[in-house]
């Protein structure tokens, strides 16, 4: 049937930045799709929280502290995952970010660290994986990028630059690669995450519900779906896209903006 095809029976993957947000609805999705799952991110509390909640939805889990800026720990991290589940067959790399900040503020290293960040560490922990990924099948890679990768705004010159890179490095593996190992992204506009929605409240929420033409900010669960698709068999004619998750934006829906002659 067309629906078994999203299915990851017998299969494991790693999630990194897996403890709250888009990360783990992410890795939830993967273990009620049948899958083994490494849930990874620096805050061990929120990855066992995370790991829980696989298992509930019917998926086997593993809980990996790792800072994914450390290429020892994510040396650890492919090595604990295939000690626990023998196989490696999805490496999500959601970890990421980098805060808004004007570009005449940013400082040379502050842009090194926003690409070391949000490229550095998903080129590092795919080339850790793909050995392992290349013994079986239908393997995938999923990069969760962002809108900000295409739209343009103020304050977002580190983040959105880093993004972009992405998104290109995720065509080239796809390109290398194929047809052995699958390479996506998903770029989504705003989140309704926990941390959002710590400051986007009120009229700043509604503000930016009015400019999304779906008149909604997303959830991580928008985001999961979409990464779960591209994990799955279901998708195994596409590689080498990025699929932007992000109520129909075309332009910048972020409410505050920033004057780039306040940093001088």
């Amino acid at each position: 049937m067309l629906l078994d095809r999203v299915r990851l029976d017998g299969k494991a993957a790693i999630v990194t930045g897996a403890g709250r947000g888009i990360g783990r609805a992410i890795a939830v999705a993967r273990g009620e799709a049948g899958a083994s799952v490494a849930c990874a991110a620096r805050t061990e509390a929120e990855i066992a929280a995370a790991a829980e909640d696989v298992i509930r939805a019917g998926g086997r889990a593993l809980v990996v502290p790792c800072d994914v800026d450390d290429d020892a720990q994510l040396e650890r991290l492919v090595s604990e995952t295939m000690q626990a589940f023998g196989r490696l067959d999805v490496v999500v790399n959601n970890a990421g970010g980098t805060p808004p900040c004007l570009a005449l503020a940013v400082t040379r290293e502050e842009l090194e660290a926003a690409f070391r960040f949000n490229v550095g560490s998903a080129f590092t922990l795919s080339r850790l994986a793909l050995p392992h990924l290349l013994e079986h099948d239908g393997a995938s890679i999923v990069n969760i990028s962002s809108a900000m990768s295409h739209l343009v705004d103020s304050g977002f010159v580190a983040y959105g630059t880093a993004k972009a890179a992405l998104n290109h490095m995720t065509r080239l593996l796809a390109c290398e690669f194929a047809p052995r190992v699958r390479f996506n992204a998903v770029a989504p506009g705003a989140v309704l995450t926990e941390a959002l929605s710590l400051f986007v409240t009120g009229e700043l929420r509604e503000q930016m519900e009015a400019r999304t033409p779906m008149r909604r900010l997303g959830t991580p669960e928008d985001v999961a779906a979409m990464a779960l698709y591209l994990a799955s068999p279901a998708s195994s004619w596409v590689t080498g896209k990025v699929f932007e998750i992000d109520g129909g934006t075309v332009d910048s829906n972020w409410p505050i903006k920033f004057d780039a002659l306040d940093a001088l």
